[in-house]
């Protein structure tokens, strides 16, 4: 015995619904509006899930968002978790500060992440934030985005070992030399 599903859309929900979709121009808003549509029209939770990717549990809390608040209760309203970490203040100070001292200042040589230290990298940056006001994020484009927002362009950093000796490397082209 099947059972008739609670949440039901009319022909006009379902129009309006799809004018939401065609409109945005928001991936995740556009994936709860499909979500909501189709399952508002019985097609079965598995099917759902295969065309939009989304879980049983956030197909369901977005039909009880558009039960409560209409196509406005699908639109994705978050912010980004590390957007308010640090304030405009903050963030000046921390760029002044990147600009004023070098990585090798600030952490020694035995912590930073080039072999020369003269450079701000994403590694360096992660350990000086978290030194100067307490800051961690949970992932390096956060880190990337500040040092963008400091004024600091992205340069591709030279292959070299911090292990490696000068005078190693010097005899070892000497032996060279002499095979």
């Amino acid at each position: 015995m099947t059972t008739q599903r609670e949440f039901q859309l009319t022909e006009q929900q379902i129009r309006e619904l799809k004018q939401a979709f065609q409109e945005s121009k928001d991936g995740r808003t556009r994936t709860r509006i499909q979500a909501v549509r189709l399952y508002g029209s019985d097609f079965s939770v598995k099917d759902i899930q295969e065309i939009t990717g989304c879980s049983t549990r956030s197909l369901l809390r977005w039909c009880e968002r558009y039960r409560n608040l209409g196509i406005s209760g699908l639109i994705d309203q978050r912010k980004g978790g590390n957007r308010a970490r640090l304030s405009e203040t903050q963030v000046q100070d921390v760029s002044d500060k990147l600009r004023r001292y070098r990585p090798l200042d600030v952490l020694g040589a035995d912590r930073v992440a080039t072999a020369s230290g003269l450079h701000w990298t994403v590694l360096d940056l992660k350990q000086a934030l978290q030194k100067w006001v307490g800051v961690v994020y949970h992932s390096d484009t956060s880190y990337r985005a500040l040092l963008h927002r400091c004024g600091f362009s992205y340069q591709r950093s030279a292959k070299v070992f911090r292990s490696r000796s000068t005078a190693q490397v010097a005899e070892f082209e000497e032996q060279l030399e002499k095979n």
